[in-house]
């Protein structure tokens, strides 16, 4: 066995350029999962891959690793996460891993590995390389290998809990990944008349990236809602478990926006706690306040999301990069995030109203600065020298978020990618001006990325 590279062992998942992560990592990956899962005396798990054109042969190994250490595997093929979480419950032992390189360019891939319902990750995911890398993982009889498909068992779950009540029109893009191959049928079974934007599944991804959260993805989406006279425009990152939304006058949402029209549906039921990462605005806790319910702020990562919605009962999680999890559904489910949105727009929501009623503010996109080195390390050493002089209070939840009287600053290193990640939010631009002064001064020499504002 040849050494496994750390580096692609990241906070969340395992993930890399294919050049690092081989075949061969999948395969060893597979074996001490699958040793894992009986040490926890766990036989099933699910087994699925996105559209990359490097998935298959990631996921044939796999199920080799997983089959030599004992496990029986529910293989679903090429599916989007979504199925992949819902096989995991429903037909395995609370146990899955997805293959997948979710929004990063084609030439990445990734797995993320959940063990009796737990996401595998940070000081887990560490130990599952340590134990790779000891070399001491036998070949166990046993494992078996079957073919499963769970898209009409979703679908059924999904009508149980989701009800449109009136007919919507649809735009639906997919930026050519996995959710492709299901979203166009789901939603029409759900009611709506779906149009289609990039629904063939395509792991060159010729039209444009997977990545909803990214304004310039939508502009065709956008140009289509309007065209056609949508009622609403919804796009899929590469695996399904980020959601992109576009209003029937084509006002994109971000993120975090979206997370407060959710919390508006959720506490007009019944009161309780939604989550909300650090990236997002403050606007989130505040519109969460004056709605009767508490919040917090959590650490970006879906991970992080769907452990801290079980341990603290939230009804809500969410993030600006448009994951989003539901106490019950309680996965990142894009699929499902969306049919929830269109069943309150069924009964009469008006998302472009409803954008109108929230607190309004000053933000940048989320903002990168490309490192060479260790990002975490960067972070520890501005926190350690930075001065911000009109702060009122800085978070060390997830990297630095600063908080000011009018506004606030992040500065934290992504899990996922070797960059810096800086967000800006104020009442008004000269605190915009003032904030990033402070911020271009804590991360000098670094330059400053040039931004527009939402």
């Amino acid at each position: 066995m040849s050494r496994i590279p750390a580096a692609i062992f990241k906070a969340y998942d395992v993930r890399g350029p294919v050049s690092l992560l081989t075949p061969e990592v999948a395969y060893w990956v597979g074996r001490a999962v699958g040793a894992q899962a009986l040490a926890r005396h766990i036989r099933s798990i699910a087994l699925a891959g996105d559209g990359r054109l490097s998935t298959p042969e990631l996921m044939d190994a796999m199920q080799r690793g997983l089959l030599e250490a004992g496990v029986l595997v529910c293989r679903l093929g090429m599916a989007c996460t979504p199925l992949l979480y819902f096989a995991a419950k429903h037909h395995a032992d609370a146990s899955g891993i997805m293959i997948t390189g979710s929004h990063n360019p084609p030439e990445y891939n990734g797995i993320k590995l959940v063990l009796g319902g737990e996401t595998i990750d940070g000081a887990a995911l560490q130990a599952l390389r340590e134990q790779i890398e000891a070399d001491q993982l036998p070949v166990v009889a046993g494992g078996t290998a079957s073919e499963i498909d769970v898209f009409a068992d979703y679908l059924a779950a999904l009508k149980r809990d989701v009800q449109i009540t009136q007919p919507l029109k649809l735009v639906i893009d997919c930026g050519n990944g996995a959710p492709g191959a299901v979203a166009p049928q789901l939603f029409r079974a759900l009611g709506c008349e779906v149009t289609e934007l990039y629904c063939e599944v395509d792991g060159h991804f010729p039209n444009h990236h997977p990545d909803p959260q990214v304004v310039e993805n939508l502009r065709e989406l956008r140009a289509t809602v309007l065209e056609q006279g949508a009622d609403l425009g919804i796009a899929f990152d590469g695996d399904g478990d980020r959601l992109g939304v576009v209003t029937r006058t084509g006002q994109m949402i971000p993120g975090d926006r979206l997370l407060m029209i959710f919390a508006s549906m959720v506490l007009a039921q019944r009161s309780g706690h939604v989550l909300y990462d650090v990236k997002s605005s403050r606007s989130v806790a505040q519109w969460v306040k004056q709605l009767g319910g508490t919040s917090e702020a959590i650490p970006t990562g879906h991970s992080h999301m769907k452990r801290k919605l079980k341990q603290s009962k939230a009804l809500l999680a969410g993030e600006l990069s448009g994951h989003f999890a539901f106490a019950g559904w309680d996965v990142d489910d894009a699929l499902y995030a969306a049919a929830r949105l269109l069943a309150a727009v069924s009964v009469g929501l008006d998302l472009d109203a409803e954008l109108a009623r929230l607190p309004q503010c000053l933000a940048t996109h989320e903002l990168q600065i490309p490192l060479s080195g260790a990002g975490h390390l960067l972070v520890k050493d501005i926190a350690a020298k930075a001065q911000f002089p009109s702060a009122t209070a800085i978070s060390f939840v997830d990297g630095l978020r600063i908080e000011y009287a009018d506004g606030f600053g992040l500065i934290r290193a992504s899990n996922t990618t070797p960059v810096l990640t800086l967000r800006i939010e104020a009442d008004e631009a000269q605190a915009l001006r003032r904030i990033e002064q402070e911020l271009a001064a804590a991360i000098a020499p670094l330059p400053f990325p040039n931004y527009t504002v939402e």
